[in-house]
């Protein structure tokens, strides 16, 4: 059966031709990944990044569910009779689910409410004739009846309202304009509930507020969500009533003998039946908004986290700190193997201390340490401060790495399937010095919100952030590559085109062979089929293997495009490789063909240049201020350096080298107005920031980026 296409209406959408969303759309359906479509078709996808692409995979499905659900509507419509030439025309023009849901509204299958209760007792006349309003002359005796419960002319009247209340309620224009109304006038209102005012000081700052709801900051937003459902805070969200009424009345109150009784009529559907409908859906709507904006400043710190600068592959030794129970020490390989691990005691006495140098000097010299990785967290500074006092020999790069999320990962059956024999001890200080080694290599084997880089993220829709997050993962390990003989499963199963079973079948027969030589032997993995080799084969680099191209981010498709190349040059592709004059010479149009377009050749040209390069910033020692270890260090005034950590919409938190994160409000970032606090600063970058303020009882520490005071 011939699938509908939708690529005219999404290219209208998403404002660009329906040629680009017809090849995206092709590819995606054969099964293509979003970064190997963006890396290597653009051709076909008129060189659309992974954004644009994901935003068509995206707006394809939506309008497929939009459809799916509109067929299911029409057919229901049909079983029960109810569908006119009319309404059916209505609903195929309904361009969006919240219009489709309003026009089926009327129809739906319903529990009884007490409109179709005064319909059962025959009031639907004396409700019509209320709405036209025009005689006085009305016999409401007649519709007394009381075998149905009507025993008084004002249980008849109270029956035909309640069937115009409904009425008004479920009609298709009157909730579109009010709707409207509330998402414009709406007022956001907070207010504490009394018994449980003792659970509730961090809601502290809205206990008693209220803002225009339409332009409530998303953290505020989730903030009273949270408080209401933890049943802190009471929340309205509505706007003034008066106004709302006089524009209901406005569009259904008619001057007549029965004004007053459809008047009362209009006010219990506003009060009874809009009023808790639209104040859910603008609830919603809202929790909506804050969530994509929480889930996308999460996104974006996650992706800068992950591309943090690495180290490379230098020899490191790893301190886990602590007091009573010291720290934990290992030692790791260029390639993050563990060599050597043992406790030491360098906070606690000067015997210990002695005794944790010498170790210390000892296996920086026997392991011939590169760097030293102490983790942020308790005792670390105090460790730092004691580790820069050793001789050590070869004298190694010293600095505190951000241990968020190394216990998570200490305790998960990833670490105990690489380490069996090693409690979480060991474990967490291996994941501090890969982190350090290499920051996404490690990252991706521990849950994204276990790592410290969020904006309420348990309080947001789980799937759209989980959704959003792999995208993130997947979008950064394809953008740096992955070298195929040293990868993690975890790893690995980021790679496009990879699941993680396939991804465990390439460590599997990586492990029976020793090593991969060459991209071509994955096809000899079991179950990695033509498909998963074309998506991922790109991404996955192997080093001194038996071709040099296995290195690049070169396709192996275009490995014998690469080798005409050379050959047109009169040279080897490895010549080609090392002369850039030669590079240079090529005319990128005597190689363009139907389908390898400049964009390609241009991609592959780029890359000969800098084979396999790493997308990542250089590394770059960092040093907190010699003797601030506490709050109780710090004052007013007082320029620190500084690390930031974490990136929301109302600032940017920052690590000084103590236990508590300091603030820089979106206010304090800059001389200048500042939107958008990602304008400004970045997670990782370091500053030299000045105290504003600190609060000692909560424990909050204020900061500015400003230069003037």
């Amino acid at each position: 059966m011939t699938q509908p296409d939708y690529s005219n209406q999404l290219a209208q959408q998403l404002k660009i031709s329906q040629k680009q969303v017809v090849g995206t759309l092709q590819l995606i359906a054969d099964g293509g990944t979003v970064p190997f479509i963006a890396r290597y078709r653009k051709e076909a996808t008129g060189s659309l990044d992974e954004v644009a692409i994901a935003a068509i995979r995206d707006g394809h499905q939506k309008i497929v569910d939009l459809e799916k659900r509109r067929g299911v509507i029409i057919e229901g419509l049909k079983k029960s009779d109810q569908l006119t030439s009319l309404l059916a025309t209505k609903i195929q023009k309904a361009d969006n689910l919240t219009v489709l849901e309003d026009l089926y509204l009327p129809y739906r299958p319903k529990r009884k409410t007490r409109g179709q209760q005064a319909r059962q007792r025959g009031l639907e006349p004396l409700a019509a004739l209320l709405r036209k309003n025009r005689s006085s002359d009305i016999d409401l005796t007649s519709f007394i009846n009381d075998d149905n419960g009507l025993a008084t002319v004002d249980d008849a009247l109270k029956g035909a309202r309640d069937i115009i209340a409904e009425d008004i309620s479920e009609n298709p224009e009157t909730r579109a304009s009010l709707r409207n109304y509330f998402a414009s006038q709406a007022i956001i209102e907070s207010k504490l509930v009394k018994k449980n005012e003792s659970k509730g000081e961090k809601f502290k700052d809205y206990f008693a507020w209220q803002e225009p709801a339409g332009k409530a900051a998303g953290h505020r937003l989730l903030a009273m969500f949270r408080g209401a459902n933890e049943q802190i805070l009471k929340l309205t969200l509505r706007p003034p009533q008066e106004t709302a009424l006089r524009l209901l009345k406005k569009q259904h109150l008619t001057t007549g003998p029965w004004q007053q009784e459809l008047s009362k009529a209009i006010e219990d559907c506003y009060t009874r039946l809009l009023v808790p409908s639209l104040e859910t859906e603008l609830a919603k709507n809202l929790k909506s908004r804050a969530d994509d904006e929480a889930i996308q400043v999460f996104g974006e710190n996650l992706r800068q986290l992950l591309l943090s600068a690495p180290l490379g592959p230098k020899r490191v030794l790893a301190i886990d700190p602590g007091y009573r129970s010291g720290g934990k020490v290992v030692c790791l390989d260029a390639q993050g193997l563990l060599l050597d691990y043992t406790t030491i005691y360098p906070t606690i006495g000067t015997k210990q201390q002695k005794e944790a140098g010498d170790t210390l000097i000892k296996l920086v010299k026997k392991y011939r340490i590169e760097a030293i990785a102490i983790g942020n967290g308790t005792a670390g500074r105090e460790t730092e401060t004691f580790v820069r006092t050793l001789p050590l020999s070869p004298e190694p790069i010293i600095t505190l790495v951000n241990e968020d999320g190394a216990s998570i990962y200490s305790a998960s059956s990833t670490a105990r399937a690489e380490f069996p024999d090693h409690d979480i001890t060991v474990r967490g200080s291996v994941s501090i010095g890969r982190r350090l080694q290499d920051p996404l290599a490690e990252l991706v084997k521990i849950d994204p919100k276990s790592i410290g880089v969020g904006q309420y993220q348990h309080d947001v829709n789980q799937a759209e952030l989980q959704s959003r997050l792999n995208q993130i993962i997947e979008s950064c390990v394809n953008s740096v590559g992955v070298e195929l003989n040293s990868a993690s499963i975890e790893l690995l199963t980021h790679v496009a085109g990879l699941s993680k079973t396939l991804a465990e079948n390439i460590v599997a027969y990586r492990n029976s062979i020793t090593a991969f030589t060459s991209r071509t032997e994955l096809k000899k993995v079991p179950r990695l089929g033509p498909k998963a080799f074309e998506q991922c084969a790109g991404f996955l680099r192997i080093q001194n293997g038996k071709n040099p191209l296995d290195a690049s981010a070169v396709h192996p498709e275009r490995y014998a495009l690469i080798t005409r190349m050379a050959k047109d040059c009169g040279v080897s592709v490895t010549e080609l490789l090392r002369l850039e004059d030669l590079r240079q010479r090529i005319v990128v149009a005597d190689y363009v063909n139907e389908s390898t377009g400049h964009a390609t050749i241009e991609d592959i040209l780029t890359e000969l240049g800098k084979p396999g390069r790493d997308p990542r910033k250089g590394f770059e020692q960092f040093r907190f201020e010699e003797g601030i270890n506490s709050l109780a260090d710090l004052h007013e005034g007082m320029r620190l350096p500084a690390i930031v950590t974490n990136i929301t919409r109302f600032g940017a938190f920052v690590d000084l080298g103590i236990k508590e994160d300091g603030l820089i409000h979106i206010s304090q970032l800059a001389d200048r107005f500042v939107k958008d606090p990602s304008e400004v600063v970045c997670l990782g970058q370091k500053l030299k920031v000045r105290v504003l303020e600190i609060d000692e009882k909560r424990k909050r520490i204020a900061l500015s980026l400003k230069e003037s005071n």
